[in-house]
């Protein structure tokens, strides 16, 4: 995937350098140059790449960089073992760049990523597990953590690598509550609407691992944890549900969440029983701020949206652009962002607001849709099959929304790709767009178009990127 951006952008910076214009351009060179910008966020926030460039082993003294310009030091003479553990879309690729930076100094380890993102690793097992819904090989894999870290102590080390997919590849509910009751909870809170930090508060409070959870199995032990973020605002109490982090949320604040989404009476009662008795009291809370297993943890982001968007921007931009990051934390209904984003390529279109053409408008952070028909797709295709309609009478205008992990939602396809003739182009096919889009059916309007943006498994996750370039 990368080659072939890297070769898409090498022609388009030949046109550009030879003084082709902008406005020579082809609607096709425009699509190609919306997934050269695309593939340069995407490379931005590769995990492995940034943990080599930051973490580093000199004379025993292990010195990881953080972004900001600080820098934090361990000695590892005092570790008599150390482990690798990790869950999400990334952590093979974290897995194996740690392997390779501590060059024969890990014990083993344990990583669960989904389904299709293994990779080979040579001391760490690797578990394909289901995402976005829990599967028995996720628990399996939970269960192993969960082993491990009982049989760590004071003199051991553990190197926790937290991708985005971790909260759903890192199953561990509470006694008497079943994974199938756990997936069935889950899919309820997708559906629903509810958005993702509203949906780890629910699993961290019926989890063993989550919620800060990890910590309190790890402690003695000295935990790193790597943190590649792919919640808008990097909390890190919320990414992949906080395994070694404070929670602050509460059992109170999980069944108001129920209440809102009116779930009380939908969710397994084995759910809703666990959930009401934490409310009064009868349960214990996840690990607050304040408790000593988090003595021994230090919690390091490496990567986030942002990221990803000033790549973006600084590809746009060297292709001739000009640009604007809208915000790497847009959430909300995915049509109404679309409508939005829409409006504002109306406005570049007519009056040069906010920039001028040619003109590239980046944003990122992740959508939510409300199921109300049983198609195929992810919130990226949706996003762009409701802007297709906003952008059906703007000539040479391209909107592109992809999952930086390379899979949106249930399906093959990082997202999809339109311009404007894509609504007449569907009708000469037959296809009827906004039957599509009611029906929560893009995937296959867009694969009949052949306008799905398929990446293939991407070893990152950063949360979303969509462009819009107008001419």
């Amino acid at each position: 995937m990368i080659d072939t951006y890297r070769q898409f952008s090498y022609k388009i910076h030949i046109v550009c350098y030879y003084g082709v214009g902008m406005k020579n351009l082809s609607l096709d060179e425009m699509r190609k140059m919306a997934e050269v910008i695309f593939g340069k966020a995407v490379a931005a926030v590769n995990p492995s790449e940034a943990l080599k460039k930051s973490v580093h082993i000199q004379n025993e003294v292990l010195t990881i960089q953080i972004p900001g310009d600080s820098k934090k030091s361990f000695d590892l003479s005092p570790f008599q073992r150390i482990f690798v553990i990790g869950a999400g879309k990334a952590s093979a690729s974290m897995a194996q760049a740690m392997e390779e930076i501590f060059n024969g100094r890990l014990t083993s380890g344990i990583i669960t990523t989904k389904h299709g993102h293994g990779l080979p690793l040579k001391v760490t097992e690797v578990i394909e597990a289901g995402h976005p819904l829990p599967d028995q090989k996720g628990l399996e894999g939970a269960k192993k953590i969960q082993t491990l870290l009982k049989e760590t102590g004071e003199k051991d080390l553990v190197l926790f690598l937290i991708s985005g997919g971790g909260s759903a590849l890192l199953p561990l509910p509470v006694d008497g509550i079943s994974l199938e009751e756990k997936q069935k909870t889950t899919q309820l809170l997708l559906d629903c609407g509810a958005d993702i930090i509203e949906i780890n508060t629910i699993r961290k409070h019926i989890s063993q691992i989550k919620g800060g959870w990890l910590a309190r199995w790890a402690y003695p032990s000295t935990v790193l944890t790597f943190i590649l973020s792919d919640v808008v605002g990097d909390p890190l109490d919320s990414i992949a549900s906080g395994p070694t982090v404070p929670d602050t949320s509460t059992f109170k604040e999980a069944w108001e969440i129920l209440e809102k989404y009116d779930l009380v009476p939908k969710v397994p009662s084995s759910v809703q029983q666990y959930l009401s008795a934490g409310r009064e009291g009868k349960m214990d809370e996840t690990p607050k701020p304040g408790d000593g297993v988090f003595n021994k943890v230090h919690n390091i982001l490496i990567g986030s949206n942002i990221i990803a968007l000033q790549a973006a921007e600084a590809e746009a931009a060297s292709l001739g652009y000009n640009t604007v990051i809208l915000s790497s934390s847009i959430v909300g209904e995915t049509r109404e962002a679309a409508r939005f984003h829409g409006s504002l390529a109306k406005e570049v279109f007519s009056s040069g607001h906010p920039i001028p053409k040619p003109a590239c408008i980046i944003s990122g952070g992740e959508t939510t849709v409300t199921m109300k028909g049983h198609g195929k797709g992810g919130r990226n295709q949706e996003f762009v099959l409701a802007g297709a309609f906003e952008i059906m009478d703007l000539e040479k205008t391209v909107l592109l929304s992809g999952g930086t992990d390379g899979t949106d939602g249930p399906t093959d396809a990082a997202g999809a790709i339109a311009d404007h003739t894509t609504i007449r182009r569907a009708q000469t096919l037959g296809l009827n767009a906004k039957t599509h889009l009611n029906n929560n059916d893009a995937y296959p309007f867009f694969q009949k178009l052949g306008d799905l943006l398929m990446t293939g498994p991407t070893q990152t996750n950063v949360m979303d990127v969509r462009i819009i370039l107008v001419e």
